[in-house]
């Protein structure tokens, strides 16, 4: 009997193995969903979103059909789904839980039987459904002739097949790294992708408004090569006649699914038997950790001033939400300004916008250190430790935040091309970043509030009314004070002395100095009257 119990162990593996993972999918799904009716109503909500999408995406899909360019859309549209597919794993690395193969390497099954199941589970969702609606109305759209039609039957399930594949493959590759501290890194970074996506693809759509479908020709003629988008290029190209060619970008397609099965397939395997950082010895000896000083650290100020920016500059760099923070204030500082640059409607003083978006950092500076500001806290005992403790802060946010301002500045003018107004918007934008961290460093002690280290939230409960006052006000109060520098420039223009307008850069950069220093000044002793509250209110989350 003992001898005989490999056989069924291996045609379960080969057979039986695919309805139960059908199965265990969809009962961890309901299960989720019972959890709390929250869950549930954004599961619901998502989904009808999802769907409504899908509905009109495919009936504008469906309408191109017959037009001479509907290549030109969803051929590079199915290359865009794929990329799709390939990024979410990594930046929503807890969002198919179900699927997450880590879970299962303590079962006794065989990597090919595991692969095969795993990816018909994986076509059970409404991320699925979406793609098979776009990649069904594509091939309805492409599709001319009776052979175009009866290659796009298998080329819509081979296109979606590949996308998950995909997917799968590269979640099983980085499954140590979506596990990690790096992983969550990755997950806080989400909401900056979905950011300067959605300002590319309308960047993109309003070049296309104005220039017509044939302007993603060059594309589409690029991308219908590449799997999956060269099997909805096989599609086209059976319409036009060209069955080689549609015959070779399917067997591509086919190809492309087998590799990524491979790699899929050999990721499993490491998973199951390669250790992990968790059972290895570090590599590295005391002595090497302890050797010299820090880089870091010899590039800055000795004392509490160089401690404090090389503790903020950590921050920035280590920890997720400042991470996030920082990375898209980066962003949007650059896009705004260049993209309107791009598009032909922009100004010069739209650079001013990096300043301003860099300058929200040093609002809320005692948050960032949670529950630790405790110990920050026990190292100040009088306004001239508060006030070294805050010049350090803004200190390093300056060492980003100076340069960055600056390169942007400079772009900008670049594209427009009025080089004649950089020195007076470099002024301009040096006094708001000396404003915003003047009220940002008052705002700090006044309207502290809690940063939660997990899930996606910016602020603890309770605290929304905080964090609004603290940063819409700060920045209220930033545009009052550069109002004497604003004014300066505007009297200049205005006195048709436009040429002496260079003097904006000296004078909004002593400008800046002197407010910064102003509102340190004034903030270092209401920062040492006010630390138990302001423990008590970073620590809440």
């Amino acid at each position: 009997m003992s001898a005989a119990a490999p056989e069924p162990g291996a045609r379960l593996g080969a057979a039986a193995l695919t309805p139960v993972f059908v199965r265990l999918r969809l009962s961890l799904l309901r299960g989720g969903l019972r959890q709390s009716a929250g869950r549930r109503a954004a599961y619901l909500a998502s989904s009808a979103f999802t769907l409504l999408a899908a509905f009109f995406l495919s009936l504008g899909l469906v309408l191109l059909h017959g037009n001479a360019h509907a290549d030109a859309v969803t051929v590079p549209l199915a290359a865009l789904l794929a990329l799709g597919w390939a990024v979410m794993p990594l930046f929503f690395p807890s969002g198919d839980e179900t699927l997450d193969p880590s879970r299962l390497v303590m079962l006794p099954l065989r990597p090919a039987p595991l692969v095969r199941s795993l990816l018909v589970a994986s076509l059970v969702g409404v991320g699925p459904l979406f793609s098979l609606c776009v990649l069904a109305a594509s091939a309805v759209a492409l599709a001319r002739t009776p052979g175009a039609w009866a290659l796009a039957v298998p080329a819509v399930p081979l296109a979606l097949l590949v996308c998950v594949s995909l997917a799968r493959a590269v979640a099983a590759a980085n499954v140590r790294l979506l596990t990690s501290r790096r992983g969550r890194d990755l997950a806080v970074l989400s909401g900056l992708v979905i950011a300067v996506g959605a300002q590319l693809v309308n960047f993109g759509v309003q070049q296309l408004g104005s220039a017509g479908l044939e302007r993603l020709e060059p594309v589409a003629e690029a991308v219908r090569w590449v799997p999956p988008a060269a099997a909805l290029g096989a599609v086209a190209s059976a319409g036009e006649g060209s069955y080689g060619s549609a015959l070779a970008q399917l067997a591509l397609c086919a190809l492309a699914l087998a590799g990524l099965l491979h790699l899929w397939r050999r990721s499993l395997e490491r998973l199951m038997t390669a250790p992990d950082g968790s059972t290895l010895q570090s590599a590295a000896p005391d002595a090497v950790r302890g050797r010299g000083r820090d880089p870091l650290a010899r590039l800055l100020p000795a004392g509490r001033t160089g401690t404090v920016m090389e503790r903020s500059l950590r921050y920035v760099w280590r920890d997720p939400k400042t991470k996030a923070a920082w990375v898209t204030s980066l962003a949007i500082g650059l896009i705004v300004p260049v993209f309107n640059a791009l598009q032909g409607t922009g100004s010069v003083y739209f650079a001013c916008f990096a300043a301003g978006m860099l300058g929200i950092q040093m609002y809320n500076q005692f948050g960032q250190d949670t529950s630790a500001f405790w110990m920050v806290a026990m190292t100040i005992s009088s306004p001239r430790d508060a006030y070294v403790e805050l010049r350090g802060r803004a200190l390093a946010l300056l060492v980003i935040t100076l340069p960055y301002a600056t390169l942007v500045t400079v772009l900008t003018t670049a594209l427009i091309g009025d080089w004649a107004v950089l020195p007076e918007v470099v002024g301009l934008s040096f006094a708001l970043l000396g404003a915003m961290l003047a009220t940002g460093a008052w705002s700090s002690a006044r309207f502290a509030y809690s940063i939660p280290q997990e899930g996606h939230k910016n602020v603890a409960a309770g605290q929304a009314g905080l964090a609004w006052i603290s940063v819409f006000g700060g920045m209220a109060a930033a545009a009052a004070l550069c109002a004497p520098v604003l004014a300066l420039d505007i009297w200049l223009h205005l006195a048709d002395r436009a040429s002496a307008a260079w003097l904006l850069l000296p004078a909004g950069t002593a400008y800046g100095i002197g407010i910064t220093l102003l509102g340190l000044r004034l903030a270092a002793p209401r920062t040492a009257r006010r630390l138990p509250e302001i423990l008590a209110a970073v620590s809440k989350g």
